[in-house]
This record gives C-alpha cells, structure tokens and sequence, in this order.
C-alpha cells in the first residue's frame, strides 16, 4: 500500500508534466508496449504473465484517473464554451473536462432560455447535451450565433440532429457521440463517434482536445451511425427490457437464479439488471428516437419465432446447423471474445464471492 501511495504521487506528478507538455493521458501504443515487456520479463521469471497484465492494467487505469484532473488547452483562443444541459448526467461531464482544461464555460439550462440570446451571442463552441426527444427542437429554437461558432450536438442518434444543425447554423457543426454513460469519471479509453458537418477545419481543435482527454474518435456518417446504434442500443436494450419484463411477470425468486448461476450468468443477469437501475426516460428516448427500431426488432422477433419452430418441432440438426452458419459469420472474433468474457468472469466471480462474504 505505501507503494501504491507513492506511485499515486509520482503518477499525478506524470500528469502535470503531461498538462504542461499538451501530451495524451492515454497513449495505447506506450500501454501496449509496458503490458508486452512485462508479460516477457514474467515468463522469463517464471511467473503468471496473465497475473502481471491483470494487475498491470489495474494499476495503470487508477494512474489515468489520478492525472485527469488536469488537462492541456488545446486552443487558447476559444473565450466561450456553451453547454446547453451542462446540469444533466453528460453534460456534467462535458463541463467538468472542458474546465479541467481551462476553458471559460458557461451551462444554459430551461431556466436560462430566456436569456439564451445573450449567453450564445458570443460563444466560440455551442454543445447540445440534452435529451434526444427535445434535441432537434432546441437546435431549431436557437438563437443567431456568431458565424465563426462551432455548434456540435452529443445525443445517440445523428442524422436528424446533424440536419437540425446545419439548417439553423451556417457556420461549422459536428455531430458528436460519446459512447460512455454519465457515470464515467471522463473520456479515457472511451469512442467518440464524429459525424461531419461543415467546415472541419474549424472544429480539428475540439476533436484534438477530445483525443486529448483520451477519447478514441470513430468517423462515421451520420447514416452510417444510426443504422449501427439500431444494433448496438435499440436491439440490446429492447430485449433486455423484454427478458427483464418476462422475469418480472413469471416471478421467479431473484436470490435463486443468482445463486444457481454460473459467473456467465450471473454477469448476464447484472447487464439486465443495470438497465432497471437507471432512467427509463433515457431508454424510452434511445428506443423510440430510432426510426429503424420497428422493422429491426420486428426481424429480430421473426427470427426468435423461428428459432422457436425449430424447438417445437425438434429439429435438433436444424438448430445445430444454424448455430454453425452463425460462427462462421463471427469468424475470428468469437475466439476474441472467449478470451475478454474470461477476464470479465474472473472479475465478477470474485465480486460475487465478496458480497456473499458481507
């Protein structure tokens, strides 16, 4: 533990110097290179490599939280930062990196609207981080802003929004999409989806700020980006809601299926869970928002229709032969994916033993 400690002061120290010298938190090729050296002098010693890289990344994910709380400015020229829905979950974070890095911001909630026109006359970046079903309408109720003013919207989806944004704004706009929750402390190791918009040059400072803080920036259309979130959200989050629903309404005890499981399941179960644990405003919004939402989940309950069939009428070959075609569509990743759930198991097996200790 005083090696710990002492690391921690060295570490802080590491991310003063990083602040001073514009340098990243988050380097991958530097952090990929320690854990491949140290898994080398671990074999070489006879030791675990796996043991070394576990408590490795442990150690180095503690050290980028305790440099975050100081960041390089990228741009000193910017003299007003406007976050509208600086007070929600997101937006809290937004403002929290942007003054981390010394930028004057400013929040414009509900209550401030009637003096939207003055706090924006003179802002040099508007960012929309409100809820995604009254998105669109700011953006069309937004004052005038200053033609050199980067106006950029957070929300999940992007086309509408990226629309919005190019209509009422002639100057530069981006539609951005932090792929993390509010309950991360920032942006380190996190994707940053970026949507063009207009005049790109103009806002490279915002997404070099954003790789900065150790964001991962994706580039995607804003086409592209919904057709991809109808998957990656509104799928998995609609059957979640569906699965958490049907336990509900079947009514088994809780305590039995978490202690009949194996750690798979009960990781399982805590991702079903977590989505009841948080605003059910949010997924509604993230759900409804989609406009692909309807015929995907429709296909999708085709399909578990038919994989249904298949147990009916115990066509067990039939369900074995599908189970192949669908391997083969993942190909390599499924092996990928056998490797990162067995140190997520790991993880949770040894939480769950904890909590039945307490």
């Amino acid at each position: 533990m005083a090696l710990l400690q002492r690391r921690g002061q060295v570490t802080k120290k590491i991310g003063e110097l990083k602040s001073k010298q514009a340098m990243p938190i988050y380097v991958p090729e530097r952090e990929k290179a320690l854990i491949e050296a140290r898994r080398k002098e671990a074999e070489a010693l006879g030791v675990s490599p796996d043991l070394i890289e576990d408590i490795l990344r442990r150690m180095m994910r503690d050290s980028y939280h305790s440099q975050h709380a100081k960041y390089a400015c990228v741009n000193n020229d910017i003299e007003k930062v406007v976050i509208l829905g600086g007070g929600g979950a997101l937006g809290k974070v937004l403002v929290s990196l942007f003054k981390n890095s010394d930028y004057p911001v400013e929040v414009l909630e509900q209550a401030d609207w009637p003096n939207a026109a003055n706090i924006l006359k003179d802002a040099d970046l508007v960012m929309v981080a409100v809820p995604i079903n009254s998105t669109c309408e700011i953006i069309e109720a937004l004052p005038s802003l200053k033609p050199s003013c980067i106006l950029a919207d957070v929300t999940s989806i992007k086309q509408a929004p990226l629309d919005a944004m190019m209509q009422v704004h002639s100057g530069p706009v981006v539609g951005l999409h932090p792929m993390f929750g509010p309950d991360s402390p920032g942006m380190i190791k996190q994707v940053v989806v970026v949507c063009e918009g207009r005049r790109p040059e103009q806002y490279q400072w915002l997404l070099d700020q954003m790789s900065l803080w150790g964001a991962s920036l994706y580039h995607s259309s804003a086409q592209e980006h919904d057709h991809a979130m109808a998957y990656i959200q509104v799928m998995r989050h609609f059957s979640t809601f569906v699965y958490g629903q049907h336990l509900q309404q079947e009514n088994p005890k809780l305590e039995e299926l978490v202690a009949f499981s194996s750690p798979i399941y009960r990781l399982e179960l805590a991702m079903v869970g977590r989505l009841f644990a948080q605003a059910p405003e949010l997924y509604a919004d993230i759900i409804f928002s989609n406009e692909q939402s309807v015929d995907l989940l429709k296909g999708f309950n085709r399909r578990f229709e038919d994989a249904i069939s298949l147990l009916e009428s115990g066509d067990k070959k039939g369900f074995v032969e599908r189970f192949k075609q669908t391997a083969q569509w993942f190909g390599d990743y499924a092996k990928v994916c056998m490797v990162d759930s067995k140190k997520l198991l790991l993880k949770a097996d040894d939480s769950h033993l904890l909590r039945k200790l307490k």
